[in-house]
């Protein structure tokens, strides 16, 4: 009897590779300190919204403290401008509506063939982020380019502790489209302006002559950093980048047998990462719910404070 097909996503991986970052010097510590106090003085509001300013909820607990070291890094460490690119991406996620109008029924149309898909995790925990051109089912639209970062942040709900970044694994075969130079170029502006160091590899598959002459047309408008990330026609396992069972069988050579069924497929990825949000939430609530709470105090081991006796 053939093995039953995988249908489901899978949950992240407990073992992985650690990936190590230096370590501050006093400098970066200062530079992380000036970025917080920037943003939790009395009286801070997002400039240039008028009396919509103050931040809100979620917005406080996006300002993450690896988030503003993600920030300072893609900056070279200049506060001023780490300050600018934060508060724009925080303008950005507001008028892209990722807190209002990009929801999982607006955006479900777009998924409906499995043209992009969240499956398995590679030896440092990073998620692994699917793309198949070949199943485009809709006109280029607004809603294609909202549709990748919905999912870019469905990925994002998927790190665990210590993991930052995703892969995006592309197949080009079985005639995939391309998109267009414009819609390419507006989705490589948000992920290198508004997600930065969140690339951790970029690895493409059966790639054609048209598709390879468009990445040579694309790369001058990619980040020379991003550009490194990039791998064509690697064997992720045997190259080490993702164990056998974390990676699809057709195509990238692993053994989980997946097969996009979108009714069983969708709502099990939409709760998986509801849940794992909605717990983080609330565990950045208890450990005080302000901006600048480690990403590691509430995925990881979480103590909540302890209550003292004037508590109610």
């Amino acid at each position: 009897m053939a093995p039953e097909k995988i249908l489901l996503p899978l949950s992240p991986p407990k073992d992985k590779q650690a990936v190590s970052l230096p370590e501050l010097t006093d400098a970066q510590v200062k530079m992380q300190e000036n970025i917080q106090a920037h943003f939790t003085k009395d009286g801070y509001t997002l400039p240039d919204v008028g009396s919509s300013g103050e931040l809100m909820e979620e917005e406080k607990f996006w300002l993450s403290y690896e988030c503003q070291l993600r920030y300072l890094r893609a900056t070279k460490w200049k506060v001023d401008e780490a300050i600018k690119r934060l508060e724009s991406t925080l303008k950005w996620r507001r008028g892209f509506g990722l807190y209002n109008h990009v929801t999982p029924e607006y955006i479900e149309p777009e998924a409906v063939t499995g043209k992009e898909i969240l499956f398995g995790f590679d030896a440092h925990g990073r998620p692994a982020f699917y793309m198949v051109p070949s199943r485009q089912n809709t006109t280029e639209s607004t809603r294609q380019v909202e549709f990748a970062f919905f999912m870019l942040e469905r990925a994002i709900d998927l790190m665990d502790v210590g993991v930052e970044s995703l892969d995006l694994l592309i197949n080009f075969a079985d005639k995939a489209k391309n998109p267009s130079m414009s819609t390419a170029r507006t989705v490589l502006s948000i992920l290198q302006t508004h997600y930065p160091e969140r690339l951790g590899k970029a690895l493409v598959i059966n790639v054609p002559y048209l598709v390879n002459l468009f990445f040579k047309i694309i790369t001058p408008f990619i980040d020379p950093v991003t550009v490194q990330k990039l791998k064509f026609n690697p064997n992720v396992v045997q190259e080490q980048i993702f164990a056998e069972n974390q990676v699809m069988k057709d195509y990238w050579g692993g053994n989980q047998d997946f097969e996009y069924q979108h009714e069983k497929y969708w709502p099990a990825l939409i709760q998986l990462c509801q849940s794992r949000k909605a717990q983080w939430l609330e565990n950045w609530k208890r450990l005080g719910g302000t901006i600048g709470i480690h990403e590691s105090a509430y995925k990881g081991d979480f103590q909540a404070p302890e209550k003292t006796s004037g508590d109610a």
